[in-house]
């Protein structure tokens, strides 16, 4: 059977911000996303290094356009692209702005700083927070050893709030997370490999370094709306209605390289270019 968000589901996500979905993608899918990662060289070549606050670093390797690689078929497949549509606040198609592979080797994995999504896209200037939407999918077991994502329960209902620099990454106004911090839980979202976490771009969230002897590897793809409008943003991904596959191309399709990709480059990013406000 096709794979369909429940209404509770979609409820919770509302309410809390976020959900998670166990076994989204069969071992099997996962271990041809994860063999894929480690052996294609096109994504080892254009990783990104990003410095938390004490200088440790995290690898992500982020591209636009999907194409018809492992990773492409992914976030092309049915049970992506429903899932996305469920939860956005639109009827508009489903548009892919990016994905990205993030890399938190064993002991020197860098931490990513309290922020919200949205704190980076709001530099690209789209123009509807609740047309924008992520999703983890767990190549390697995340757990609280080896910096697992942390989320604030329902924070996304503050709206944006303002960032500024921290390392190079971008980070949440710390009064703001330590107010949200006394008023509303903290979760740590511990997930199993092929386990999905959705979650809103004003959900504040991160993670701590890995300081653990096992990788934390995992795939985020982020999903937009046809009608949210992005006035800072180049790449033509976000406005393009994803081109949707069966879920069985994951395993059964020909894949190509991910040498085909668009990838981002560090100095291209609007999200580490100072704008004044981050002050």
């Amino acid at each position: 059977m096709a794979f369909r968000l429940t209404q509770e589901q979609v409820a919770a996500y509302h309410e809390d911000g976020f959900i998670a979905v166990k076994g989204f993608c069969a071992a099997a899918e996962v271990n041809k996303l994860y063999a894929t990662a480690l052996a294609d060289n096109a994504m080892q070549q254009h990783a990104l290094d990003l410095n938390d606050q004490t200088g440790k670093k995290t690898r992500l390797s982020l591209w636009f356009t999907p194409g018809n690689d492992v990773f492409g078929y992914l976030t092309r497949s049915h049970k992506m692209v429903d899932a996305a549509a469920a939860l956005l606040d639109s009827d508009a198609p489903v548009c892919h702005f990016h994905s990205k592979l993030m890399q938190k080797e064993p002991r020197v994995g860098g931490a990513w700083e309290w922020h919200q999504d949205y704190g980076y896209w709001y530099k690209n200037q789209f123009m509807f927070p609740d047309q924008l939407l992520s999703v983890m999918i767990a190549l390697t077991a995340a757990n609280k050893e080896n910096g697992c994502l942390q989320v604030i329960k329902g924070s996304h209902k503050m709206g944006r709030v303002n960032h500024g620099f921290a390392g190079e990454q971008v980070g949440a106004d710390m009064v703001m997370v330590t107010n949200a911090l006394k008023t509303m839980e903290l979760v740590y979202c511990e997930l199993a490999p092929g386990d999905a976490l959705f979650f809103h771009p004003n959900l504040l969230h991160r993670s701590e370094a890995n300081l653990s002897e096992h990788p934390r590897w995992s795939l985020i793809s982020c999903y937009c709306s046809q009608s949210n409008l992005a006035y800072n943003e180049t790449s033509a991904s976000w406005k393009t209605p994803v081109q949707v596959v069966p879920d069985e191309a994951i395993l059964e399709w020909e894949a190509a390289s991910l040498g085909q990709a668009d990838f981002l480059k560090k100095e291209n990013d609007p999200a580490l270019k100072d704008t004044g406000w981050e002050q």
